[in-house]
């Protein structure tokens, strides 16, 4: 099999590319050093910007980071490379999470590689109410695929479910704004003035629900400087819940692609999405976002679909700054 070595533009194209994936606060927390002598990327955790109170068992950083490695791997193929993805390929290295061979071209495009990497610059989070327009069976079938493909499950809930895990998310949320810690700490990733190239903007904050009834995440807690206006939300939610069968390390970079892979899906048929982390938080809440009605499985983030403004963009570090010399 032929071979093509990462000229120093492609491996930061490439590197561009995963950065630009979400990440819990916008904390970026991966880091990227190429292997030149096999064409390999290796993805590891950054643990300095970990969110402890938020996520102490580091499963959401490792969502993260596997959202990134998502981006990756549709930018190798965009350059015309066949990826090679293994999961936490090395365990007496436990923070090397990923590690992506880049050497064999591919032999045909992928279907659908084109879309979604046009997507990946496109795809921003939205704290903004959605006009309540269904999106179309047709696309949500589309982004269930999307999470199959990283073997991972995208349930739909009904008119029920969805009222009961927006209890749930509420209660997670008074406990957010009320524990010192979460309160603290969210804060902390929020920047007014110049704003640093990690983080959430003011800008990027969006209003609380006037009704109440959709509980957005407050990262102003309690202190109502930067709140906005309440605005009138959908009424009716759709929401999406990411599972996997089990609740390994694996299992949650698993999840973070194929998180990724459905909100560029989304972002390819226009369908705006936000993520509802909170119940995620708090163990007995997550706990309680299973419905054992749809058989066992480990509920590891909620979606919220729409139709609404494009999210404000959030900075993102320079390539230099998350790629390690060789």
């Amino acid at each position: 099999m032929s071979t093509r070595a990462l000229d120093a533009a492609t491996v930061e194209e490439l590197v561009s590319a995963a950065a630009a994936a979400p990440s819990i606060h916008n904390s970026q927390p991966w880091r990227f050093r190429l292997r030149p002598d096999t064409s390999t990327l290796e993805v590891r955790a950054d643990r300095s910007r970990s969110v402890p109170a938020a996520d102490p068992q580091g499963r959401a950083l490792h969502l993260s980071v596997g959202a990134a490695v998502l981006n990756l791997r549709v930018a190798a193929r965009h350059l015309g490379r066949a990826p090679e993805v293994r999961l936490l390929p090395d365990p007496a290295e436990p923070d090397l999470l990923a590690a992506v061979g880049l050497a064999a071209p591919a032999a045909a495009p992928a279907p659908g590689t084109e879309r979604l990497y046009e997507a990946i610059p496109r795809r921003h989070s939205s704290r903004a109410p959605f006009t309540g327009e269904p999106v179309p069976p047709a696309v949500l079938d589309e982004l269930v695929e999307a999470a199959r493909a990283e073997d991972a499950t995208l349930r739909l809930p009904d008119h029920e479910e969805t009222a009961r895990l927006l209890e749930l998310t509420a209660e997670a949320e008074r406990r957010n704004v009320t524990d010192d810690a979460q309160r603290g700490e969210s804060r902390s990733w929020i920047h007014t003035g110049e704003t640093p190239p990690f983080g959430i903007p003011v800008d990027a904050l969006g209003p609380q629900d006037q009704a109440g009834r959709l509980p957005m995440r407050d990262f102003s807690a309690i202190h109502a400087a930067e709140h906005r206006a309440p605005a009138p939300f959908e009424a009716e939610p759709r929401l999406a819940v990411l599972t996997t069968e089990h609740d390994t390390p694996a299992d949650w970079l698993r999840a973070g692609l194929a998180l990724e892979h459905v909100l560029l899906a989304a972002t390819v048929h226009g369908v705006r999405a936000s993520l509802l982390h909170q119940a995620m938080e708090w163990p007995y809440l997550r706990w309680e976002a299973r419905d054992p009605h749809q058989g066992p499985g480990y509920v590891q983030i909620l979606i919220r679909l729409g139709y609404g403004p494009e999210g404000a963009a959030t900075p993102r570090l320079p390539v230099g700054e998350v790629l390690d010399p060789s």
